[in-house]
Order: C-alpha cells, then sequence, then structure tokens
C-alpha cells in the first residue's frame, strides 16, 4: 500500500498551492524515479500527444523527457481549486541539444485520489523558442529558490 501523500482533499486554495510547489519541486529534481512517486500506479495522463498510464510508463516518458529538454528549469502556479481537482497553470525552459532555448507555456489539470496521489494528469503545452539572453529562469538545478520569482511576479 501507497503512504498518503499529504496535503490530502478536499483541497483548500492553502493547500492546493502547498500540493503545487511540492510537484514542481519534484519535477525540478529532474529524477523519474521520485516524480512517480507521487501518482497512483494506475495513474493516466495526457500530456500534449502522449497518453501514458501507469507508473513505469511515466517513469519512460520522463526519461525521454529530460533527455531532450536540458537544463529544464519549472515554475507552477495555482490557478483554482475544488475538491479533489486542482489546475495549473505553468512554465518551463530548456534548450535542445543545438542549444536552441524554449519556454514552453502550459496548463495542467490534476485529479488526486484521497490519499493524494495524482490519479489523473491532463496537460496542454505550447513551445515558444527564445534566445538565451531571454530566459528568466536562473537558479542552479534543482527546486526553485523561495526568493525567485514566480509565474505573476515575472509577467507571464
Amino acid at each position: 500500500m501507497t503512504e498518503p501523500r499529504p496535503p490530502l482533499p478536499p483541497y483548500s486554495p492553502e493547500t492546493a498551492v502547498i500540493k503545487v510547489r511540492m510537484a514542481e519541486d519534484a519535477w525540478n529534481s529532474r529524477d523519474p524515479d521520485r516524480v512517480v512517486l507521487a501518482y497512483t500506479q494506475d495513474t493516466r495522463w495526457r500530456n500534449r500527444a502522449e497518453f501514458p498510464v501507469g507508473r513505469e510508463q511515466i517513469r519512460e516518458f520522463l526519461i525521454r523527457k529530460w533527455r531532450r529538454e536540458l537544463d529544464y528549469r519549472l515554475i507552477k502556479e495555482l490557478w483554482t481549486c475544488a475538491g479533489d481537482r486542482i489546475a495549473v497553470r505553468f512554465a518551463y525552459e530548456w534548450h535542445d541539444d543545438s542549444g536552441q532555448w524554449y519556454r514552453s507555456y502550459g496548463n495542467e489539470n490534476w485529479q488526486f485520489d484521497a490519499a493524494g496521489l495524482m490519479a489523473l494528469r491532463f496537460a496542454s503545452i505550447n513551445d515558444l523558442a527564445i534566445a538565451a539572453s531571454d530566459r528568466k529562469f536562473h537558479w542552479t538545478p534543482g527546486p526553485r529558490p523561495a526568493d525567485h520569482p514566480g509565474l505573476s511576479q515575472l509577467g507571464l
């Protein structure tokens, strides 16, 4: 049995912000084994045009993603929440193996089980090529520092 992952539903704006930051920190670790632990064994995703199901397919997806999206830095922001659902908007910056930088913008809809594991994740994402000088996400690999601005503060 999987250990509960607080905060648990139903979510308030305060507990949803905590859950969103936990997800952001996990994804910024770029550690697929860590990230998949936040999802149910049978989690279902839509990520762009991919539809992985279950932790193993999610792990494989993340390995491919971070091999392609180099120097990945992500910021998530709560959009709204109700009951066992949270909606977020996000942006992340990365470059490909040729050195071209991108900022990817998106929205996610999440649904959690009673133990606080994400059962459903639906993501819509668009990529924008940017110059390296237009980057806004500057921190060493790992979690975004507490004093680094969020999306709204950056005007994104």
